[in-house]
């Protein structure tokens, strides 16, 4: 992979340092072909031993996160892209409720990504992203994103071997202008098991007022499970770059999902020197009668 000096990558270092567990542990970084097979979608790496204790760590967080969210947004200097990406049932919708619920609908916006209309397919295919991303002072949540353009495509057969590695490297040139313009790129893959999707898929047939959330779209996603994995696999070792490195969340637990995403973002929004712009000197003196 790249290894061209670049602040973002400095910046994700200095946090993994404050991290503990280390957040490198989580990344797909030094193997030579990495397989979300060699990472555990039960493991709990960050919890604090039982879920009533990752719960209220979670609480606490979110109150951190929306003071530093508030501060960032005044800040004006930085802007934080978060990509969600994942499986039917993953928890994208649970991420955002959970982790960016708090904070200020002023400053984060929540994209969630649809098949591309007409008018989309007839551009190229980042033209709909590049308008969606963050501008100054806010922090923008994609619910899936441009990564859906390399992988159902490639599971379905749609592109062919070169197309995809266009694709691919386009995104990493993509991602890498927007950090080099001041955007900090955090992409989180929730990982979760083919036996946990089934439940979560069940508990939504079995509640009606979760019906609105299944579609038999969904099943026959499903079976392409092994087809997924492998798409995932191949656009994870391509595209996890010193400046926009790819997190490994496992995923079956909710609770220890909201707690290690939060955990990471705290962390990065905490090295960013943030600080609040300086005031007119004459309010100093200024008194509303």
């Amino acid at each position: 992979m790249p290894d061209t000096p670049h602040a973002n990558a400095a910046l994700f270092a200095a946090c993994d340092q404050a991290l503990s567990p280390r957040w490198t542990a989580w990344q797909p970084t030094g193997r030579k072909a990495f397989s979300l097979n060699d990472i555990d979608p039960a493991a709990k790496p960050w919890s604090q031993g039982s879920k009533a204790q990752d719960k209220a760590a979670v609480e606490a967080l979110a109150e951190e996160l929306d003071a530093l969210q508030n501060l960032f947004y005044a800040d004006r200097r930085h802007k934080v892209l978060v990509v969600l990406q994942g499986t039917d049932t993953s928890g994208k919708d649970g991420t955002i409720r959970g982790v960016f619920g708090r904070m200020s609908a002023l400053g984060v916006h929540a994209v969630g990504w649809k098949a591309p209309t007409e008018a989309e397919l007839a551009r190229d295919y980042l033209w709909r992203i590049h308008q969606q991303v963050p501008q100054a002072g806010d922090i923008t949540v994609f619910n899936r994103s441009h990564y859906e353009d390399v992988l159902v495509p490639v599971a379905n057969g749609w592109i062919t071997p070169e197309q995809q590695r266009q694709r691919l490297a386009h995104i990493n040139d993509f991602e890498r202008m927007l950090s080099e313009t001041g955007t900090v790129v955090l992409k989180f893959l929730l990982h979760i098991s083919f036996d946990e999707q089934r439940q979560r898929l069940q508990e939504r047939l079995d509640d009606p007022a979760k019906h609105w959330k299944f579609s038999m779209g969904d099943i026959e996603v499903r079976k392409q499970w092994g087809a997924y994995r492998q798409a995932y696999d191949a656009l994870l070792n391509a595209t996890h770059t010193p400046w926009a490195p790819w997190t490994i969340v496992p995923a079956d637990s909710k609770t220890h999902r909201n707690l290690m995403i939060a955990s990471i973002l705290r962390a990065v929004l905490q090295k960013l020197d943030l600080r609040y712009p300086t005031g007119d000197p004459a309010l100093g003196h200024f008194t509303v009668e």
